[in-house]
């Protein structure tokens, strides 16, 4: 009984996790309407972008990359599939998601 009350618990904590609204103060998001769009969040230490950004051109900058996204909405829960030399040292990480990273480019 407790073991199912626990499951319900964790899946009510889920579903409320992913109906909270994003906090995007700070953040400047930017949209270019290509065929896919390209899509850029930028905070104060560095950016998030999406797969037409390399990650190689941004030597000098913290960058995250994720890929598949046609929405600001659809980076946050997108998995960050390459980091810049300058976003590792901020602890962003390969596997992490959007939203993760983008708190620690805020």
């Amino acid at each position: 009984m407790k073991r199912l009350l626990l499951l319900i618990l964790l899946a009510s904590m889920s579903a409320f996790a992913d109906d909270t609204p994003f906090d995007w103060s700070g953040l400047e998001r930017s949209k270019i309407s290509l065929e896919a769009p390209l899509l850029i969040v930028k905070g104060s230490l560095g950016f998030l972008g999406c797969g037409y950004i390399n990650v190689d051109a941004c030597a000098d900058e913290a960058c995250a990359i994720v890929n598949g996204v046609n929405t600001h909405d659809d980076m946050l829960k997108a998995t960050i599939k390459a980091v810049s030399k300058d976003a590792t040292k901020l602890g962003i990480k390969v596997g992490m998601t959007g939203a993760e990273a983008i708190e620690l480019l805020r």
